[in-house]
């Protein structure tokens, strides 16, 4: 027999969510064949089996919250046949148990915790289930898959005896149909509570600018297909800024750095966040080293990077450590936002959508495909000589976009 318990995730994070079982009771397992995938705070896990045998109990259910080194399923010897029988043996033997009650209380007693073991229920559950005194068989569940939770038990403790399904039928009316109610995810939890710690715990200030996107579309058209043949990733304009972005902060460094207590880290690495929008939420990868990185070598980070946070196999080290973020509302057509502050990070820059607008030119009035961009910055570290300096910087460089190239 082999527990399954849940694995270190990282050093800041004690718990996560069951979020799909991949095996369930019954099945085979063999040795390093994942078993159930927790959702974190930060990224998905899925978690193998140290052991080949046959899954034979879930502890925790779909949705429960469990902590590092807890125990959520147990994997026996043999095969998934006889596994499957198992329950349906006890099932049957169960009624003569009160039976015997009189003869033999010890044995019935050992058969009581034997199913109440046996019931697939939550770790919140089992605890309150011991504190009353309760055999978790006699709960009757609301979910219809006969999980056993928290609420279920303590329905069974203040039900009267002859209404054993109240609580169930009030479950079922809970809802009108006009509201539908949506437990968050945890990560969804986790975003809400930082982006809520940011707004309160910072100085956070917005400048804008806009760029005329006329030269780097131009340089992009031309280049895009030889690009693609030589290195067989797509030229897009998140390289261009990344660039840009890079040696901004090279100029203006308190931009890439952070507060420590009474401190100010100045970083010297450029590790710069992508925010990827992915079903699950916004999640933030780092393209690491992005000042060593040429053109190439960003654009197949970045691809890379989404198409992972896409499938949900970001890692933790995908997701710390970075030193400023870049987010694009404009694929989605923001035209002009305020992007909020990432973790402990001083700077943001906010992408927006590209539209063709009527601009001067010298003296005349031409249309021109103009992008407004957003640096959202703590006024704790940074003045805003230094914010607008940086935006201005990051402008000029993607309107000559010649000089990123000789710069790269």
């Amino acid at each position: 027999m082999a527990e399954i318990r849940v694995p270190e995730l990282a050093e800041s994070i004690t718990e996560g969510t069951i979020a799909k079982w991949l095996k369930q009771p019954g099945d085979n397992v063999d040795k390093g064949e994942f078993i159930v995938e927790l959702e974190t705070d930060k990224v998905n896990v899925e978690v193998i089996s140290e052991e080949a045998g046959v899954l034979s109990e879930l502890l925790a259910a779909e949705g429960d919250t469990v902590e590092v080194g807890q125990v959520i399923a147990i994997v026996g010897e043999g095969s998934g046949a006889p596994a499957q029988q198992a329950p349906q043996a006890t099932e049957e033997a169960a009624p003569a148990a009160p039976a015997q009650k009189e003869q033999a209380a010890p044995v019935a007693a050992a058969e009581e915790t034997t199913s109440s073991d046996r019931t697939i229920a939550s770790p919140a559950a089992r605890k309150l289930a011991r504190e009353k005194g309760i055999n978790l068989a006699d709960v009757s569940p609301v979910d219809p898959m006969g999980r056993v939770r928290a609420q279920d038990v303590a329905a069974h403790t203040n039900a009267p005896k002859a209404q054993p399904q109240a609580a169930p039928a009030v479950t079922s009316s809970k809802d009108d149909g006009r509201i539908t109610r949506e437990k968050m995810t945890r990560r969804r939890q986790t975003i809400a509570k930082r982006l809520l710690e940011v707004k309160q715990s910072t100085a956070m200030l917005t400048t804008f600018n806009e760029i005329d996107m006329t030269n780097v579309m131009a340089l992009r058209s031309r280049k895009k297909d030889q690009f693609f043949e030589q290195n067989d990733v797509r030229l897009g304009f998140m390289s261009f800024f990344t660039k840009a972005v890079v040696a901004a902060l090279k100029k203006y460094p308190y931009v890439n750095a952070e507060i420590d207590g009474d401190e100010i880290l100045l970083k010297n690495y450029f590790d710069i966040g992508i925010a990827v929008s992915t079903e699950g939420g916004l999640v933030v990868p780092n393209v690491v080293d992005a000042d060593r990185k040429n053109f190439a070598e960003i654009e197949a980070s970045i691809g890379e990077l989404a198409k992972k946070a896409r499938d949900n196999k970001l890692t933790i080290a995908d997701m710390t450590g970075g030193s400023f973020t870049i987010t694009n509302g404009g694929v989605f057509g923001s035209l002009l936002s305020t992007p909020i502050l990432n973790g402990t990070q001083v700077g943001i820059l906010g992408m927006h959508t590209i539209q063709k607008r009527p601009v001067a030119v010298g003296d005349n009035i031409e249309i021109r495909p103009m992008m407004y961009v957003a640096l959202s910055y703590d006024h704790r570290v940074i003045d805003g000589k230094d914010s607008v300096g940086f935006l201005k910087m990051v402008k000029e460089l993607i309107e000559n976009p010649e000089d990123l190239l000789l710069g790269s």
